[in-house]
């Protein structure tokens, strides 16, 4: 069982458990929750985004990287309760 997305305190266990199973859900979700997956997770972990925008002809780095630029401001702590209530959400919709 996770600490809820709206408790003061998000452990690491319960972060690292979400990556762990994001990785075995039954389903492949789409671009759009794989992007917010990505965002939060960089968010989470690294902090606001710390490298150059990739090329043009890079979509997928592109859009990765805008993904996790939508989240600049973000801290880390609240990236981490996103990602946990997000990998909740996915596992109800697909299942693990």
């Amino acid at each position: 069982m996770y600490a809820s997305a709206d408790s003061l305190n998000c452990y690491p266990a319960d972060f690292d458990k979400a990556a762990e199973e994001v990785k075995q859900l039954k389903a492949k979700p789409a671009d759009a929750e794989m992007l917010r997956v990505y965002a939060l997770f960089k968010q989470a972990k690294v902090g606001d985004v710390n490298t150059a925008r990739p090329g043009m002809l890079d979509f997928t780095g592109k859009a990765k990287w805008d993904a996790w630029e939508k989240e600049k401001g973000k801290s880390q702590e609240d990236a981490r309760k996103e990602y946990i209530a997000l990998v909740e959400e996915l596992k109800g919709k697909y299942g693990v």
